[in-house]
């Protein structure tokens, strides 16, 4: 039996995270592949074949985008951006996804400078990254502060709080390595002294 169930547990341990990650993987083809995916599937009927809605969406975006470039069409793309944040309820949720695509992806990314905060009331510390550095065009008084989004393990969600300037200490840690220490608990700081002590062997 310990035989067995030694084996069984190897088995998770090296299996699961692999199938798990194929299973995102094949998620998220499924739903990008899905978005044009199903209107050419009722054209093309038995010709279609998956992956072709994916390269489809692809092709769009990457037309879309330079089509934002031409004068005309950004001048249109520029009117649409307008009227979609002066339409109530719209522009809070078309401000929000904007935002947040243009943090990851925009010449001014969020999330690339972690810095490390301490509990207030305490002496236990927490890694965060810096979101926002410029909050009086949010709210006047709030000009020496900054905001820090700090994740919580385990999961993507998060706190976001707002810290006096000289009570954040900017870290040279890059933002994937910290943000795979958080959601990890901690565990990926062991890999990394596990490969430098093999490093250090060799």
């Amino acid at each position: 039996m310990k035989f067995i169930l030694r084996n069984f547990i190897n088995g998770i341990l090296t299996f699961v995270p692999i199938l798990l990650v194929f299973y995102v993987i094949y998620k998220i083809f499924v739903f990008l592949d899905s978005l044009l995916g199903n209107v050419l599937r009722e054209h093309m009927k038995h010709g279609y074949v998956p992956g072709i809605g994916l390269l489809v969406t692809l092709a769009l975006i990457t037309v879309l985008g330079w089509l934002s470039t031409r004068f005309l069409t950004g001048k249109i793309i520029e009117l649409i951006d307008t009227l979609l944040e002066k339409i109530p309820f719209v522009k809070t949720i078309y401000s929000i996804i904007k935002d947040t695509v243009q943090s990851f992806l925009g010449d001014k990314k969020s999330f690339s400078k972690v810095v490390l905060v301490t509990i207030p009331g305490t002496s236990m510390k927490s890694i965060g990254f810096i979101t926002s550095e410029q909050l009086e065009a949010f709210y006047q008084p709030l000009a020496d502060h900054v905001a820090v989004y700090v994740p919580q393990t385990f999961q993507m969600a998060g706190f976001t709080f707002l810290f006096p300037k000289d009570d954040v200490e900017v870290i040279d840690v890059k933002p994937e390595e910290a943000m795979k220490f958080i959601l990890s608990g901690g565990l990926a700081s062991k890999k990394v002294e596990e490969a430098e002590k093999r490093e250090t062997l060799s």
